[in-house]
């Protein structure tokens, strides 16, 4: 009944064009990797608990009220904060909405929900961290969430391109695909110790707030030292698509240029952190580094395999790579 009447209401609004689908996913990644880069603006601005409590800002009222204990800027950023939710919700319900107006295939349904699932996940988790008093494992696992939605979005922006028909084709050789596979395993390594260096820096979101008690030159060391592993990988994945295909896969090659670009340009961000204290204007650009790192990741991973259309009537092994077909 709840599913018919759903699509009763859907069914009322106009068809919208795959180009305009593609753009609301567009817009559904710029807000969840902005939410991100907001989240570390009110870190460094100390402007964790500008609003104490969750949701409401202060006991009794929903947005900021005038007290002496927390200063007017405080409020203001944390309050915009919350307000930037707001976009993320309005996005992730529209692009639920175009996707199932346009009666795409279950898949891209599937990864459209996930986009408000994952903003009420984020919600609750930014609930447990005001009340927690920022803890820095909480404030870790927010971020950890805001990058695993950038890379659901991109999967989902480049689902929504391709045609609903057909089967999913692997565009290089599974060795290839494996070591893309290693790759964003240890993509995901960095972001961990990065906010683990976050959790023992100075960068905190409020003065008071205890910090993890581990050495942060270990912590460092770690974070770039996997940012290394991640780069070689890259490397290598790029010479083997030059050796397997020296003329074809040229959307693959493309988008490695750019994950090396941005993770080359994210480590020289992060070495000037190291050495001139962490300047509180570079956590922004860091964490939004850290958002285009994931967002481009999430793009080479699926631009891996391609969707096409198998005659009924053919025996096709789409097991082979294309690569090879090709060349």
């Amino acid at each position: 009944m709840l599913s018919r009447a759903y699509f009763s209401v859907v069914d009322r609004l106009p068809v919208p064009s795959v180009r305009v689908q593609r753009i609301i996913a567009f817009v559904v990644i710029l807000t969840q990797g902005g939410i991100s880069v907001t989240g570390a603006v009110v870190r460094v601005t100390g402007s964790g608990l500008g609003c104490p409590t969750w949701p409401q800002c202060f006991p009794g009222s929903f947005t900021p009220v005038g007290v002496s204990e927390v200063p007017v800027l405080h409020q203001a950023v944390e309050f915009g904060n919350r307000m930037l939710t707001l976009a993320v919700v309005l996005t992730a319900a529209a692009i639920v909405l175009a996707v199932t107006r346009a009666r795409r295939r279950r898949e891209v349904v599937v990864y459209a929900w996930l986009m408000p699932a994952g903003t009420v996940l984020q919600a609750g988790v930014g609930g447990i961290t005001v009340l927690t008093g920022l803890l820095w494992w909480t404030v870790a696992v927010h971020l950890v969430i805001s990058m695993l939605m950038v890379w659901l979005a991109t999967l989902l922006f480049h689902k929504i391109g391709e045609k609903d028909e057909g089967v999913a084709v692997p565009a290089v050789p599974a060795p290839l695909r494996w070591l893309t596979v290693l790759s964003a395993a240890l993509l995901a390594g960095v972001l961990v110790a990065g906010t683990m260096v976050t959790g023992a820096g100075p960068h905190a979101g409020d003065a008071d707030v205890a910090r993890l008690e581990v050495e942060i030159v270990t912590l460092v060391h770690l974070h770039a030292e996997l940012l290394v592993g991640y780069l070689a990988l890259l490397v290598g994945l790029t010479f083997a698509v030059y050796a397997v295909s020296p003329s074809g896969a040229s959307a693959i090659k493309k988008r490695l240029q750019v994950v090396i670009a941005i993770v080359v340009a994210q480590a020289c961000v992060g070495i000037v952190q190291y050495f001139t204290d962490v300047p509180a204007a570079l956590v922004a650009v860091h964490v939004a580094g850290a958002a285009a790192a994931t967002a481009a990741t999430a793009a080479l991973w699926v631009s891996l395999r391609e969707r096409e259309t198998v005659p009924a009537a053919e025996d096709t092994d789409v097991t082979s790579p294309r690569l090879a077909r090709a060349d």
